[in-house]
């Protein structure tokens, strides 16, 4: 989880995580500098499987996320925003998919910041489905739906230099597309909340020139080429 200015929904966002996690398990924070209550909301559950990390400074969205899957250490890995809720049976189906594949993206309901209904399926509003040129053609995949095996994660770090052309979550997707096998959980497992405040977009946004979108293929690209010895 990546975290910013987010106390206003960071408790029901982690009390739904961490009721779904074992003994062995952990709740990996990275914290970019927030300025509000949030550390101090983390800080309050003094439960073991909490892992903070303060970022030191505002680095942004994507570092943030890079210095929190640094610090990871399970062969299972989620993503997680700091201001969805999970569903109970998150964890549980999402192994059970990655026992087939190598990462996965589930569906999520949509909801505003009353938790009033949005959307009921992503992946049926964007015609969401798996494939290389088709997520390099136009991607909807979400991060905060995203989970994926250690073998990903290995070979999708460091990111890329530049975060302005390759966020964090389509270079796991691009990189787990590319090189391993993918999958969609056609089921809502979080509850993906978009309340005017949120860090990144969610996709939402389409303010790219032509230009910048054929030259953010173009990086991506050349970035997945030079991965591709490490891949295991």
């Amino acid at each position: 989880m990546a975290t910013y200015n987010g106390e206003k929904y960071i408790r029901e966002q982690m009390d739904s995580i961490l009721q779904q996690l074992g003994e062995g398990d952990e709740l990996i924070i990275s914290d970019d500098l927030s300025s509000d209550k949030t550390v101090e909301i983390i800080k309050s559950y003094k439960d073991k499987r909490i892992k903070l990390y303060i970022h030191g400074d505002n680095h942004g969205f994507v570092r943030n996320f890079e210095n929190a899957l640094v610090h990871a250490d399970g062969d299972i890995i989620f993503l997680s925003d700091q201001d969805d809720i999970w569903m109970p049976d998150k964890v549980k189906v999402t192994i059970a998919a990655l026992a087939n594949c190598d990462f996965t993206v589930s569906d999520c309901i949509t909801i505003n910041e009353n938790e009033q209904v949005i959307s009921q399926s992503r992946i049926k509003d964007y015609n969401i489905k798996t494939g290389f040129w088709r997520l390099m053609i136009k991607t909807r995949y979400l991060g905060c739906c995203m989970a994926f095996r250690r073998n990903v994660l290995d070979s999708a770090l460091p990111f890329p230099d530049n975060a302005y052309l390759m966020e964090h979550d389509l270079w796991l997707a691009a990189v787990a597309e590319c090189y391993f096998k993918t999958s969609l959980i056609d089921k809502p497992l979080i509850k993906y909340r978009r309340h005017g405040g949120n860090v990144s977009s969610g996709g939402a946004s389409k303010g790219y020139s032509v230009p910048i979108k054929i030259y953010r293929r173009l990086y991506r690209l050349k970035c997945l080429a030079r991965i591709r010895k490490k891949i295991r």
